[in-house]
């Protein structure tokens, strides 16, 4: 991939997060009131779950995208 297309997708990407990271600031209303009503110590508790729970499919389509770029690399 030449390397003008790669700054620009990753331009496009960070761009595009930007603009949705104020939506999805928006949606958890509920996770944070809560977490509120719970006090500090079992809100932080929900917050690692919740970190946890995000980290697998982030991990696995990491993984996808890791040995896709690997097999395309060697052909």
């Amino acid at each position: 991939m030449p390397v003008m297309k790669q700054f620009l997708l990753i331009i496009a990407f960070l761009f595009s997060s930007l603009l949705l990271g104020q939506v999805a600031s928006a949606q958890c209303s509920i996770c944070t009131k809560t977490a509120q009503q719970l006090g500090e110590k079992p809100a932080k508790g929900m917050n690692g779950g919740i970190l946890y729970l995000a980290f697998a499919p982030f991990g696995i389509a990491g993984l996808v995208i890791y040995r896709w770029r690997q097999s395309n690399k060697e052909s």
